[in-house]
């Protein structure tokens, strides 16, 4: 109940993100008829048809997609008709003769004309066109909804936050209506307004088409209600908010933590498709051991970052009696490889016991939803404490002493280790992400959850295409060039010469690939601002941007030492068979 009331107001919140401003004029167009026939309605099918085609998205099929970019386009031509209705009613009795038998007449200026039926249309028409910017709260639906497929309880979140959504508009139609109905009584004004809702909803159809809605307004809408969220998403029992900022260089003290509080009972451990480093291990062989449970994947930047403080509480700590359980969680199929997993553990330096979660049965069982996450079991076997993202290394190592001492474990009196001392050597993808200059989120490929791309014609799910990159890109927006087949979580490029660009604000420049056939490496070159990066090139580039897709990995492609800023990156393949999965940024 707590999380469906999350996603009620994570919907009532987006009425305050630019990303709704090209479906308003929809809902604004009739603002003269009475609520319970006409804005009811509206507000219904567009939450239903919102909840319908987020629940299909879940299932990643190609076949959701295409027909979502089908309904996409009937909707766009239904609401132009519409649009075009309202700025000369003349023509609306001719343009929406094939719409009567659906929904009724659609002539905005007629009295009684249009009722309930068309209302709905018109809805359902809407909820195919919004495309709300995902903020914390809705992001957390979708990647549940990404995990755990298309269920009962995904699609009822779904719907608390679009009936959320639908609460804020009713009562914004309600004060628009009031609004209308004066300015039509005291200025007799409600031609010219009704035409000029008209020449927005005809400007909302040019956004949509163009992509504006989920470009331009994507960015300006990451600043806008991201912080109201993350407050409501803090203030759930079991949540703690991602950190991610620098950390102070200095001795820290070791006054033990607050009372830490039972939290719930360490999960089973038996739903592992396989161990590494370790025979299987439960609960009840775990009894008497203080637990840390590292959830990760071995491709995420995030988790790459936290890795050194693990390591270094492992080799610290266990001879006191500190038992650290790696769940490796895959984010993509290729992590589902148990030689991929197997390789990147020795690259990485993992000696601590992993448990393979390709089931997400034990990422279930904790009730879990990030990587990297990190879970505190005490000796009795019950869970003290959670942190959830990068950062309060220090509090965390606090817990795990406080847990150690409370077991019975005889720790150092001295003060617990400098954070220096902690850090170092910290090279790589491993070194902590500045922060400060981070201005570009992640960004996946795979269509399925693609965003700001920018190549003429958009992307084509699942099939063959020669994409082009423009001239120019914005902050953020990225492109491909050449022949490339995109899949659900993957871009695949089937001829030489292809291209990846992208203009981005941060000190470091990561993407996941992985070769298409293994042993086949595929040869690359990077440039920065249409240069060799030279002492900007990551630790997978030479200075010459030369570099090689060898592995089913993260690459590091860029990492700046001087000043940061804008800066155009491109990579181009010299061999055809490269799988392209996501970028990261540090």
């Amino acid at each position: 109940m707590l999380l469906l009331l999350l996603a009620y107001l994570g919907g009532v919140l987006t009425l305050l993100s630019p990303c709704i401003l090209p479906v308003l004029p929809f809902v604004f167009a009739r603002p003269d008829r009475p609520f319970l026939r006409s804005g009811l309605p509206l507000l219904a099918g567009m939450a239903l048809m919102f909840v319908v085609v987020a629940s299909l998205a879940a299932v990643g099929s190609r076949w959701v997609v295409q027909a979502n970019q089908a309904g996409r386009w009937i909707a766009l031509v239904v609401m132009a008709i519409f649009a075009l209705a309202l700025l000369w009613p003349a023509l609306a009795g001719r343009l929406l003769s094939p719409l009567q038998r659906i929904g009724g007449r659609l002539d905005a200026s007629a009295g009684d004309g249009g009722g309930i039926g068309s209302s709905l249309l018109i809805g359902v028409a809407t909820g195919l066109l919004w495309a709300p910017c995902a903020g914390p709260i809705l992001g957390l639906i979708l990647t549940g909804a990404a995990l755990q497929g298309a269920n009962i309880g995904t699609s009822g979140l779904l719907l608390a936050y679009a009936l959320g959504a639908a609460t804020s508009l009713a009562l914004a139609l309600w004060i628009g209506g009031r609004v209308f109905a004066a300015l039509k009584r005291y200025l007799g004004a409600g031609e010219w307004i009704r035409r000029g809702l008209g020449a927005a909803a005809l400007l909302a159809v040019v956004a949509i088409a163009m992509g504006w809605d989920t470009g331009v307004l994507t960015r300006l809408s990451t600043v806008s209600t991201a912080r109201l969220e993350q407050g409501l998403l803090d203030a759930l029992p079991a949540h703690e908010p991602e950190a991610g900022g620098s950390m102070m260089m200095m001795a820290a003290s070791d006054a033990a933590p607050p009372a830490l509080p039972v939290e719930g009972t360490l999960p089973s451990l038996a739903g592992a498709t396989g161990w590494l480093n370790s025979p299987p291990l439960d609960a009840q062989a775990l009894r008497g051991k203080v637990v840390l449970v590292d959830f990760w994947t071995y491709s995420c930047i995030n988790c790459l970052r936290a890795l050194p403080h693990v390591r270094q509480w492992y080799e610290r700590y266990r001879d006191h009696g500190l038992v650290v359980v790696g769940v490796h969680a895959p984010e993509f199929a290729f992590e589902r490889d148990v030689r991929n997993v197997q390789r990147a553990v020795q690259d990485l330096g993992v000696t601590w016991p992993v448990a393979l979660d390709n089931d997400f049965a034990i990422w279930r069982g904790f009730g879990n939803r990030y990587w990297p996450a990190h879970y505190f079991i005490d000796a009795q076997g019950r869970i003290r404490a959670h942190h959830f993202g990068e950062g309060d290394y220090e509090e965390s190592e606090r817990i795990i002493r406080a847990l150690l001492r409370e077991a019975g474990s005889a720790l150092p009196d001295d003060a617990m280790p400098a954070m220096s001392a902690m850090s170092a050597p910290r090279g790589g993808v491993e070194r902590e992400a500045d922060m400060g200059n981070l201005r570009s989120p992640e960004t996946y490929i795979g269509h399925a959850r693609a965003e700001n791309f920018v190549s003429p014609g958009g992307l084509r799910a699942g099939k063959a295409f020669d994409y082009t990159v423009p001239a120019t890109l914005r902050l953020n927006q990225w492109a491909l060039g050449g022949r490339w087949i995109v899949g659900d979580e993957d871009a695949r490029l089937r001829q030489g010469g292809g291209r990846i660009a992208f203009r981005f604000h941060a000190r470091d420049l990561h993407l996941v690939l992985a070769p298409e056939a293994a042993g086949r490496p595929v040869r690359f070159k990077v440039r920065i601002d249409g240069h060799a990066p030279g002492a900007m090139a990551g630790g997978d580039v030479t200075a010459d941007g030369d570099g090689q897709v060898d592995g089913n990995r993260l690459y590091q492609l860029i990492r700046q030492d001087g000043a940061v800023e804008d800066r155009s990156f491109e990579i181009e393949f010299l061999d055809p068979g490269v799988r392209a999965y996501a970028f990261t940024f540090g």
